[in-house]
């Protein structure tokens, strides 16, 4: 007996709670169609309501990207129909209760219903057709339309960045874990747009049943008071009247909220900031603000104007835009101030030249205009230096050894824009890249031609186009292939490194290749090298496979065809 109460004690322990907060929702939701609720459970529910509403939107305005919040589908299906649930519960207590006074639906309707109303019903119905008018016409149709749009461009544009993702991966600027992982995204990102295009609907028809119960609630609480509890129209209708608005008003202000957090939710534009941080660093313009604190003040001081109001809003703008421009002049002078800090400088006077002065030739490098140095800036979001990692790091998987290190710098002879792409000092590639636009690559068959500048892609010499970020959805929902600049600039670096693979194997990287091989198969590499073939030898072998095409990955086989050959 023990031990069964010992087991039970532990299966209830182990019982993961958080999964059942769905199903009890579930079982509310449905509690409150059809069965009576007591008038204090209503109240509670309400404020709840108006609680997890607040709650919803303080989190759509937080959230860096829509897919931050991809539970949002869901929450506003439950949210509406909590509500819903809510209005059937407070209808029937309404109808049924209604005539034994203002308080016969809780303390909370009656108070929303007071304070609203304040004595003039008419006011109150006006008031209330309003909150309706701004939540169905305005913010519901909005959202609305936004959903359907976005929805609509994301599975156009799925074709075209599944196309991107592969580019990617073919180059080597991605693995197949972070090719995994942004399929894995887009497929969310276009699941959650199609969600959201369908949730917006169930906020749409909330709004409209909120209209309806509005007039059930009315008509049916008139015909009621009248014929059955022989009520004059005047009573009835202040009794009801006010109960009715009282629980319109209740149900429609979360209905609102959550009709902003959607509309939130759909117009966001996915960056690292949140809105509050986004809004406030775009808004944060002396310039603007200057400019409307004048106008304002000229209207101040127009005859017959508050002079008093537009004055001291006028210099209340003028005052946040001065604050504003010299917190950006101090952070500006604080980065300069920096910059020079970690300089270190010497008068060439006082130094003299030794052995590092004088430049060697690097096997790999990449030369860069002034204008590309942004993509180098890891600060700054520039993606270059692990593109070219990643590159290095396919190429070596390919060949069988490791490539060496790529060295990136600057050249104030080249144009802003153009690169050159050295392997041994020699200048094996040119070509430009844009700073903040995206390379549109047209496979071949597009005829739609895009706004831009036109090139011919570096690499593959495939006709391209350089265009605005905004405009990368439309591309790729035409069929085009759209990389950024870094990405261009590392496959251009594949294509020439595939080239020169066999420049890149030289004596260290071969003597490398034999210790790598010396530790399973000491005995083979004794026997051939240096007493059959030299290193020397052995690496115009490797280099002449790699012309052919042939990776070294398969040291030993090849060195066990080389000892064959030399002691047949």
């Amino acid at each position: 007996m023990q031990l069964a109460l010992s087991d039970l004690r532990q299966s209830i322990l182990q019982v993961d709670y958080r999964a059942l907060g769905i199903p009890l929702l579930v079982l509310l939701i449905i509690a409150m169609l059809i069965l009576p609720l007591p008038t204090i459970l209503l109240d509670i529910l309400f404020t709840f309501n108006i609680m997890a509403s607040l709650i919803v939107v303080m989190i759509a305005i937080h959230t860096q990207k829509p897919l931050d919040f991809s539970s949002f589908p869901a929450v506003l299906l439950f949210a509406t129909m909590l509500r819903l649930s809510l209005n059937v519960a407070s209808t029937r207590i309404v109808l049924v209760n209604g005539h034994e006074g203002t308080d016969a639906a809780g303390q909370v309707i009656e108070a929303f219903g007071n304070f609203v109303i304040s004595g003039n019903y008419l006011v109150g119905f006006i008031i209330f057709g309003i909150l309706m008018i701004i939540n169905f016409v305005v913010v519901t149709k909005g959202a609305g339309r936004v959903s359907e749009v976005i929805a609509r461009f994301t599975l156009d544009a799925m074709p075209g960045k599944q196309m991107a993702i592969d580019a990617d991966l073919n180059s080597g600027v991605i693995d197949q874990e972070e090719a995994k992982r942004r399929r894995l995204e887009i497929s969310q990102e276009s699941d959650f747009f199609g969600s959201m295009d369908g949730a917006s609907k169930f906020v749409r028809g909330d709004a409209i049943a909120g209209l309806l119960i509005l007039i059930i609630n009315i008509v049916g609480g008139l015909i009621i008071g009248m014929a059955q509890y022989d009520m004059s129209f005047s009573e009835a209708g202040r009794i009801y009247v006010l109960l009715t608005i009282g629980d319109g008003l209740v149900a429609q202000i979360p209905s609102l909220v959550l009709s902003l957090a959607t509309a939130i939710v759909v117009t966001r534009v996915t960056t690292s900031e949140s809105m509050t941080d986004q809004a406030a660093s775009q808004l944060a313009n002396p310039q603007a603000l200057f400019i409307a604190a004048g106008i304002l003040i000229l209207l101040g001081i127009i005859p017959g104007m508050p002079h008093t109001v537009f004055l001291s809003l006028g210099a209340l703008a003028g005052g946040i835009g001065y604050l504003v421009m010299r917190t950006s002049q101090a952070k500006r002078e604080d980065a300069i101030e920096h910059e020079q800090a970690a300089e270190t400088p010497a008068s060439a006077s006082d130094q003299e030249i030794d052995w590092a002065d004088v430049s060697q030739t690097d096997l790999i490098s990449i030369e860069i205009g002034y204008g590309l140095i942004p993509l180098v800036n890891v600060d700054a979001g520039g993606q270059l230096l692990a593109r070219v990692k990643g590159v290095r790091k396919k190429l070596s998987t390919e060949f069988g050894f490791l490539v060496q290190p790529v060295r990136i710098r600057d050249n104030l002879d080249l144009e802003p824009n153009t690169y050159h792409i050295l392997v041994n000092g020699v200048i094996r590639g040119r070509g430009e890249a844009r700073v903040g636009q995206e390379l549109a690559i047209n496979p071949g068959h597009i005829a739609t031609a895009l706004a831009g500048t036109h090139v011919k892609e570096p690499a593959f010499g495939l006709d391209a186009t350089w265009i605005d970020s905004a405009d990368r959805n439309q591309a790729r929902a035409l069929g085009y292939t759209v990389v950024d600049a870094a990405t261009a600039i590392a496959t251009h670096l594949n294509t020439i490194l595939h080239t020169a693979s066999p420049e890149l194997l030289g004596h260290d990287e071969v003597q490398q290749l034999l210790d790598k091989v010396t530790e399973r198969s000491p005995k083979l590499v004794e026997n051939l090298v240096p007493n059959r073939l030299s290193l020397a030898i052995v690496t115009r072998i490797l280099q002449n496979l790699l012309r052919e095409g042939v990776p070294v990955r398969d040291m030993r086989t090849i060195l066990e065809v080389l000892f064959r050959i030399q002691t047949s």
